[in-house]
């Protein structure tokens, strides 16, 4: 099994998940601009899409999409407890939030990285950030992770991408839940292992 990805991309997700779960893979790292991996291989063979993550499957099937992944690593471990049974409320509840890391939280940070965005269309790109935030702020009332007081592959993808708050200089001061959870995930020894192997350790 191998994972490719980019430092600190949405990738770190299923990253965190893989060590989580405890599973032997492998590492490939992805230069996305030059779509070209650490091994010289051209990533759009890869994945067509062109972005990370991908993980390419012992049988050399690839699976890609953040959420996808983070789910098929956790059902193939249930022991490891990183999502509910499908059928049950309990895994809607899941793939709700993981819809919700997708596209309210990752797709509206992530568009701060477009380099061509102006000073205006980046306040009204903050402005729709901070609704989603206040939500996620009393969604996290009284709860230690997304789900309740068990860690799971929403909790991978959510600390993920809230991680990008920091390069844009958003202060999570003003969601004191939120910035609480960002700490509480990122002292689990699998994130740190995570971080350190992707160069980011602080």
């Amino acid at each position: 099994m191998k994972l490719y990805y980019s430092s600190g991309a949405c990738s770190m997700a299923p990253h965190i998940v893989l060590r989580e779960a405890g599973y032997k893979f492998d590492l490939e790292k992805v230069d996305i601009p030059n779509k070209k991996t650490a091994g010289g291989e051209d990533f759009w063979t890869v994945n067509p899409k062109g972005y990370v993550p991908a993980l390419k499957l012992d049988d050399g099937q690839v699976l890609t999409e953040v959420g996808v992944i983070c789910q098929y690593l956790a059902d193939q471990k249930p022991e490891s407890g990183l999502a509910p049974k499908f059928g049950t409320m309990e895994r809607y509840h899941l793939m709700e939030m993981l819809n919700f890391c997708a596209s309210e939280i990752h797709k509206q940070i992530g568009a701060l990285f477009n380099p061509k965005m102006t000073a205006e269309m980046k306040e009204v790109q903050l402005g729709v950030i901070e609704r989603r935030f206040n939500a996620l702020e009393k969604f996290l009332e009284g709860k230690q992770y997304s789900m309740g007081d068990k860690f799971s592959v929403a909790d991978a993808y959510l600390y993920t991408v809230l991680n990008w708050t920091g390069m844009h200089k958003i202060d999570l001061g003003k969601w004191p839940n939120i910035k609480a959870f960002v700490a509480r995930v990122g002292a689990r020894p699998a994130v740190q292992d995570t971080l350190k192997a992707e160069g980011l350790h602080k």
